[in-house]
């Protein structure tokens, strides 16, 4: 279901498509797993990081997002204030710790990376290392994905390198992007992830890019939404919202600078629903 879903609703994300299955298979089908799976999700808006996390949990747990056992944390709601971190740290483990001595197949999704106070993220640590029970409780069943856009200019810059020489971005390997990445967000202040001690441990499994979109992936997006709706698809229509999308670089027009997170209100737009 995971490979399915993400082979029909995914668009331009080749490296996305393999990396996420083959990760999420091998982890669910391993009985005697070391440590919990740790994916850490890096692009820019609209590239879709929130809709894999969605299909990840769908594919694992009868209601997906709404399932007790998924618990979603953004950043700037959950926390917002920099002189509260010591709490934040608190509650945050035992809150992971709660729930996963409920149910040791618990997912933790944190969206919003790139906002979270640097050092808060370490908090989770020792539930993401290699021990086999901490305070009686084992954490290798569980899944941790982060969400951020830090990142999304290293990304940029190599896609943007294999276009320039001729070369799809079909082309692109995990090998070109994955360390520079991991760097990438490491080094970077506003990352959440900056000098982090999850990366410094190599306990993130997989830094997964998500590749900026073009002008024919928007298109895809758009009539994918329009049949979700029931419409018929009006070819005119759909050029005409993916026309609208503004792309960079300026001047060679290749990538949707808010990818497909807008479809939806331009779709409201045009028809009468």
């Amino acid at each position: 279901a995971l490979q399915e879903n993400l082979d029909k609703k995914l668009f331009g994300q080749h490296l996305v498509n393999k990396v996420v299955v083959k990760a999420v298979k091998g982890f669910l089908n391993n009985t005697n797993t070391k440590k919990p799976l740790a994916l850490s999700l890096h692009g820019w808006t609209g590239t879709g990081k929130n809709f894999v996390s969605k299909i990840v949990a769908e594919s694992i747990y009868k209601r997906g997002l709404e399932s007790k056992y998924v618990h979603q944390f953004v950043a700037t709601l959950h926390f917002p204030h920099a002189h509260s971190i010591n709490l934040y740290k608190d509650q945050l483990q035992s809150w992971i710790r709660g729930n996963v001595s409920i149910c040791p197949r618990s997912l933790f999704i944190f969206d919003e990376m790139d906002k979270m106070h640097a050092g808060l993220i370490d908090a989770i640590k020792p539930f993401l290392d290699y021990y086999e029970l901490l305070d009686g409780v084992s954490y290798r069943q569980a899944i941790f994905i982060f969400l951020s856009n830090a990142g999304a200019e290293k990304i940029t810059e190599v896609a943007l390198d294999f276009w320039r020489n001729g070369k799809t971005r079909e082309d692109i390997q995990l090998t070109d992007i994955q360390n520079a990445l991991s760097v990438s967000v490491f080094n970077n202040k506003n990352s959440g992830f900056w000098h982090s001690t999850l990366i410094d441990r190599n306990l993130i499994d997989y830094f997964v890019p998500f590749l900026p979109l073009e002008y024919r992936h928007v298109k895809m997006c758009v009539r994918v939404e329009i049949e979700s709706r029931g419409y018929a698809v009006d070819e005119e229509i759909l050029t005409r919202i993916a026309d609208e999308m503004t792309y960079f670089p300026r001047d060679e027009r290749i990538y949707s600078d808010k990818g497909c997170k807008t479809v939806d209100a331009k779709l409201d737009y045009y028809y009468d629903f």
